[in-house]
């Protein structure tokens, strides 16, 4: 399983995105509890603010799009999980490289 986190906008407008296998972690339980804890279906879409981040979180079949101001709970711990793991890089995660198949 891919998480893939997307943030756009800031002052700069640039775009960087995390990703990391899940099941190549040392401890892929405990990412699974964090994911089923996400409340997915409750990512209410809210209008954009100037200067302020938006989030793209993405675990297939789920995805959501988060203001910053949004970012709380298990959706926090989910990305800054992420940030810590991987570096980002600039761009789509389905620009030049083809996306991995998920298990």
């Amino acid at each position: 399983m891919d998480v893939i986190v997307q943030r756009s906008g800031g002052l700069a407008g640039s775009r960087l995105v995390w990703e990391v296998r899940v099941d190549e972690q040392p401890d892929p339980d405990e990412w699974y509890i964090l994911i089923d804890e996400i409340p997915w279906s409750d990512a209410e879409p809210v209008p954009p603010e100037p200067d302020r981040f938006v989030y793209r979180i993405e675990c297939p079949p789920n995805e959501a799009t988060l203001a910053e101001r949004q970012l709380t709970g298990p959706w926090r711990q989910l990305v800054e999980r992420v940030q810590e793991t991987t570096e980002p890089r600039r761009g789509d995660p389905r620009g030049a490289s083809p996306r991995r198949p998920t298990r």
